[in-house]
């Protein structure tokens, strides 16, 4: 656990470096994310960050032998729930300066795409959240209404790596269960963030996409399922610049050929079968009912076959087999949900009934993914990222004695500056034989000081 006496330096090493490299806390400072008195923001951020690699929530740590070292539980909870903190812009600016680093790594003929996608976050057993709505989770095997928010990301990927780029918490107006909170300064960004969580998923896309445009963020495609490939959905991104591949669902929507009106299932019957590509059935150029230009592939549903599901670019230049080889990245953002509901303590580390914390806590959550992703992009083995995550709590584990050793080789280069020269030149003698017989990963945490001297 972070110690209050250095407050800067108990990062573990592989996390300080990398904390450094992605500039963490420039990007809090630029966010307005600071106090004036009191603990630093940035000390109560990687605190919250290292929580994790602990395996300990807050409460466990304010009940353990180290709770003398750590500030109170309200310093940490006023951190969280400060609604005119700019979570959103400190997500972007590290997800934006992480991704320019990625994509010097990444060759320029792979494809860079936008991921979305909706999760469930969890709040069954909650009463009194902020905003919190019943909602049909249709992820759940028992198919039911449970209390959640529905957490609509937006994230970048290479194919390599994903980067989580924003998100929104969605709420509903229908089936809401508590309403928004009347203390919020209606100028803040917690209040902000509140009116967006009771729009719809398709209202909030495009903000999203034209905040990731304006921050630079290189991409050729928009990735999305079946639940957002409406057609008013797809014209509003196609114009803002961007091409959109995704499943399409059998509804309403109309699409045209040869003058007529037909829905998918007669578009499939339009279509001219391929020759023999293995599970591509059929693909048909047409265009939507409002104007915009598509191809539309039909692949064999691997989980029915007497089935088929259908695949829809509007980039009209790309193959079959390039359609749905793009279309595959969408995976890595279930990877993503995955891993930090799993491994990252998502909904689970804080019990807040606060709106704003639970945006806090989820955006340090996300750039508890983004660290690891980079880590693991740099790294020259075959870890996997949950591999790098347990690497990182042994390392963690291992801070204490480490700080405590620094602590007593401090305290004896004290002791013997009151010496005279010639006990110093002695015990400097054996001390160096000691350090010099010491493991190479006991010798790493020591000052460097103590090495050279």
């Amino acid at each position: 656990m972070i110690a209050n006496n250095d407050q800067n330096n108990q990062l573990p090493n592989e996390l300080s470096s990398t904390f450094k490299e992605l500039n963490v806390f420039k990007h809090l400072r630029k966010a307005g994310i600071t106090k004036s008195v009191g603990f630093t923001c940035a000390y109560l951020f990687q605190l919250i960050f290292c929580l994790i690699f602990e395996n300990k929530n807050w409460y466990q740590v304010l009940q353990s032998n180290k709770a003398n070292d750590c500030p109170e539980k309200d310093a940490v909870y006023r951190f969280l729930n400060k609604p005119t903190f700019a979570w959103r812009w400190f997500l972007l600016f590290l997800s934006t300066h992480t991704i320019e680093k990625v994509t010097n790594l990444t060759s320029q003929d792979r494809p860079k795409v936008w991921i979305v996608d909706d999760s469930s976050y969890d709040r069954n057993r909650s009463k009194s959240v902020e905003l919190l709505a019943r909602c049909f989770d249709h992820a759940s095997q028992k198919m039911r209404f449970y209390k959640v928010f529905r957490m609509l990301t937006l994230g970048w990927s290479d194919g390599a790596t994903f980067i989580p780029m924003d998100f929104s918490l969605l709420s509903s107006k229908k089936s809401q269960i508590n309403g928004l909170s009347s203390k919020v300064d209606k100028r803040s960004s917690g209040y902000k963030r509140r009116v967006e969580a009771l729009q719809t998923a398709p209202e909030q896309l495009p903000g999203m996409v034209e905040r990731a445009m304006n921050a630079g963020i290189d991409a050729s495609y928009v990735l999305m399922y079946s639940w957002f490939t409406y057609q008013p959905l797809v014209k509003e991104i196609k114009e803002q610049g961007l091409d959109v591949i995704g499943m399409v669902k059998n509804l309403k929507q109309r699409y045209l050929v040869n003058g007529q009106r037909v829905s998918l299932k007669e578009l499939y019957r339009f279509a001219k079968p391929t020759d023999g590509k293995k599970g591509i059935l059929r693909s048909i150029h047409t265009t939507q009912a409002n104007g915009v230009p598509i191809k539309v592939v039909f692949v064999r549903n691997r989980n029915k076959k007497s089935e088929w599901l259908a695949i829809l670019s509007t980039d009209c230049t790309l193959s079959d087999q390039e359609i749905i080889r793009i279309y595959g990245m969408r995976w890595d953002i279930e990877v993503f949900f995955k891993t930090t509901k799993s491994l990252l303590k998502l909904q689970k580390e804080f019990q807040s009934r606060s709106y704003d914390g639970l945006i806090s806590h989820t955006t340090i959550v996300f750039t508890r993914y983004i660290v690891l992703s980079w880590q693991n992009r740099c790294s020259t083995d075959e870890r996997t990222l949950g591999g790098m995550f347990y690497e990182i709590c042994d390392e963690v584990s291992d801070l204490d004695w480490a700080v405590a050793l620094q602590q007593l080789i401090e305290l004896l280069e004290d002791a013997l500056k009151m010496s005279n020269k010639k006990i110093q030149k002695l015990i400097k003698n054996q001390f160096q034989h000691w350090i010099a017989g010491l493991p190479n990963y006991i010798r790493a945490y020591l000052p460097i000081s103590v090495c050279e001297s």
